[in-house]
C-alpha cells in the first residue's frame, strides 16, 4: 500500500533482468501528479526500460508499482492505457505505409456502425496537427514526411486520447527543430494545467533546465538522485549523471591539416527540388585527408541531401565531384562503398539497423564480402572483426548475439558506427551522430572521430548543435536554404557566425570555394 496524494504513480524498488545484463537494480521512482518529471542518465543508465514498465512494455523482475494507493499490474499496453497511461516512443513506432490520421487514431478508432468513421478521423486529426501547428495534410502517407513531422504525428496520436493521465515522453525533441521545440514545450504547459503529469526523458541538458519541475537520475541501471529543478544547476545534473563534470573541449590536432592533401572535391553541385528550385544550388566545397570538417544548418538547409548525393541516392544531382585527385563518376550505394564512401545515417532505426538481426549481423552488414572465402562465410574472422569494433568503440555489450535492439540507444549508434568503419573506409560521413546520445556517450564519440582522424579517416560531420560541431569540427561549412553560406576556421568557428551564416542572406567568414 503507498499513498501520496502528490504522486501520481510510485514504483518500489524495480528490477528488469535481461539475458547478460541486469537494466533496473532496485530503482524506486515517484511520477509527481502535475508535474514534468525529468528522467535522465547516461545511454544504458535503464531510463528507457522503467518507462517500459508503465507503459506495459515490459514487465518488471522483481518490484511493485501503485497508483490511486492501489499496486498496478501492467501486463501490455492496453491495460496501461487503461489507467490513463500513454507512452512517445524514443524511436518513432508508426506505419510508413498508413497516412497521417490513420496513424493518429490507430488503436483508437472511431465508429460510425459497422464502419470506421474516416470523417471524424481527419477532423480530428486536422484539429490536433493545428494545435500543434502542423498542418500536414490527414491523408499523406506518414512515409513521406521527414523525421521531424513524423515525430510530430507520434505525438499527436498520444493528444487524441481524452482520459490520458500520465504521458511519457521519451526524446521527444531528438529531430525536432529549435521553433518545433517552442511548440512542443507550449502544449507540454497546456497539459499541466489541465492536470495532466509528464514524464520527460531527453539528453538536451538546456532543455530540462527549461521545461522540469524535478529530476530524477539514473546510473548504471540504479537510481542516483533526485531534486527540484529550481533547486539545481547544470554541472549538478552532470556531476551525478556521469560521476564527473563533462565539457565538449576541442581536440589538438597532432597533423597539420594545411600541407595535407584534398581527399574530396565538390563543385557546383546543384540538387532540383521536386516542382521547381533546389534542394542544393551551386554547392562547393573540399575535403582533406584526415581532416573533421563540419556541416550546420538548419533543418531543410539541405545538408542531409548532400551527404545522398555522394551516397549515390540522388542520380539527379549535377556537378563535378573529385575524388583522390580524378573525376568520380558517383554509382550507386555499393559503387559508393567499394569506392571508400560510408555513411552513418541520422535515423539509425529506419535507415541504420535491421531489427531482426543480432549486434554481430548489423556490424558487419555492409562488410559481409570481406569475410567470403569463395561462396562460404569465414564466420571466425567476421567475429573476430566485430569483436574488435566493439573494442575500439568501447560498445556496451554483454553478448554480441544478443538481438540489436537489446542495447541502449547510444550504443545501437555505435553500432551503426561500426558498421561503417568496418568498410575501411577513406571517406566517412556521419549525419548526426550523437542524436539520443548522452553526454557521456557523445564524448565518446567525439573521442573516435578524433581518433580516426589521427589515423588518416577523412571523416564528414553533420549536426544541429552549436557546442558539438564547435567541438569536434576542424573547419565548417554553412548551409542555408541549399546554398553554402560561410567556410569558418580557426578563430571564425563562434556561435555568432554560426548562428548568422545559418539564415540566407546573413554569410559571415570567408565565401566558400
Amino acid at each position: 500500500m503507498y499513498d501520496d496524494p502528490n504522486v501520481v504513480l510510485h514504483c518500489e524498488k524495480i528490477d528488469k533482468i535481461y539475458p547478460g545484463t541486469k537494466a533496473l537494480d532496485q530503482v524506486s521512482f515517484d511520477l509527481l501528479k502535475g508535474k514534468v518529471n525529468v528522467l535522465i542518465g547516461e545511454n544504458g543508465a535503464g531510463k528507457s526500460t522503467l518507462m517500459k514498465m508503465i507503459a506495459g512494455i515490459e514487465q518488471p523482475s522483481a518490484g511493485k508499482m501503485y497508483m490511486d494507493g492501489e499496486e498496478v499490474v501492467f501486463k501490455d499496453t492496453s491495460a496501461a492505457r487503461a489507467k490513463g497511461i500513454g507512452i512517445i516512443h524514443q524511436e518513432l513506432s508508426l506505419f510508413p505505409n498508413l497516412t497521417v490520421y490513420q496513424n493518429i487514431y490507430m488503436c483508437h478508432e472511431k465508429r460510425k456502425g459497422l464502419f470506421l468513421d474516416d470523417r471524424k478521423h481527419i477532423e480530428g486529426a486536422k484539429a490536433i496537427l493545428k494545435r500543434l501547428e502542423h498542418e500536414i495534410p490527414p491523408d499523406t502517407m506518414v512515409g513521406d514526411l521527414r523525421v521531424g513531422q513524423q515525430q510530430m504525428v507520434e505525438i499527436a496520436r498520444n493528444l487524441v486520447e481524452d482520459d490520458l493521465r500520465v504521458l511519457i515522453m521519451d526524446e521527444p525533441t531528438s529531430s525536432l527543430s529549435a521553433a518545433e521545440v517552442k511548440v512542443l514545450f507550449k502544449i507540454m504547459r497546456e497539459l499541466l494545467q489541465q492536470g495532466l503529469s509528464i514524464v520527460y526523458i531527453s539528453h538536451r541538458l538546456e532543455e530540462i533546465m527549461e521545461i522540469g519541475d524535478h529530476v530524477t537520475i539514473l546510473r548504471d541501471g540504479k537510481y542516483v538522485a533526485d531534486a527540484d529543478v529550481k533547486d539545481i544547476d547544470l554541472p549538478w545534473i552532470v556531476e551525478n549523471m556521469v560521476g564527473k563534470n563533462t565539457q565538449y573541449h576541442r581536440f589538438t590536432r597532432s597533423i597539420d591539416l594545411n600541407k595535407a592533401e584534398k581527399v574530396l572535391e565538390c563543385n557546383h553541385i546543384y540538387l532540383p527540388k521536386p516542382g521547381g528550385g533546389w534542394l542544393l544550388e551551386d554547392v562547393n566545397m573540399y575535403l582533406k585527408k584526415g581532416e573533421v570538417l563540419g556541416i550546420y544548418g538548419l533543418l531543410g538547409a539541405g545538408r542531409s541531401e548532400l551527404f545522398e548525393c555522394l551516397m549515390g541516392m540522388r542520380p539527379e544531382h549535377t556537378g563535378e565531384v573529385i575524388y583522390q585527385g580524378k573525376p568520380m563518376k558517383i554509382g550507386d550505394i555499393a559503387d559508393q562503398l567499394n569506392a571508400g564512401f560510408a555513411l552513418v545515417p541520422e535515423d539509425r532505426q529506419r535507415q541504420g539497423l535491421v531489427q531482426s538481426l543480432d549486434i554481430c549481423k548489423n556490424a558487419s552488414l555492409a562488410s559481409l564480402t570481406d569475410f567470403l572465402t569463395g561462396f562460404l562465410m569465414n564466420y571466425p574472422a567476421e567475429e573476430k572483426a566485430v569483436d574488435e569494433q566493439i573494442k575500439d568503440l568501447h560498445i556496451k555489450v554483454a553478448d554480441k548475439h544478443l538481438p540489436i535492439l537489446s542495447l541502449s540507444g547510444g550504443n545501437q549508434q555505435k553500432v551503426v558506427i561500426a558498421k561503417g568503419l568496418m568498410t575501411k573506409p577513406t571517406v566517412l560521413l556521419m549525419d548526426e551522430p550523437s542524436r539520443g546520445i548522452d553526454i557521456g556517450a557523445k564524448t565518446e564519440v567525439f573521442e573516435i572521430i578524433h581518433e580516426f582522424s589521427e589515423r588518416g579517416l577523412s571523416i564528414i560531420v553533420i549536426s544541429s548543435e552549436l557546442k558539438e560541431i564547435m567541438a569536434i569540427a576542424d573547419r565548417i561549412y554553412v548551409l542555408s536554404n541549399g546554398k553554402c553560406t560561410a567556410e569558418l576556421s580557426g578563430d571564425e568557428i563562434t556561435e555568432d557566425n554560426l548562428v548568422r551564416a545559418s539564415y540566407a542572406g546573413l554569410g559571415t567568414g570567408k565565401s566558400a570555394s
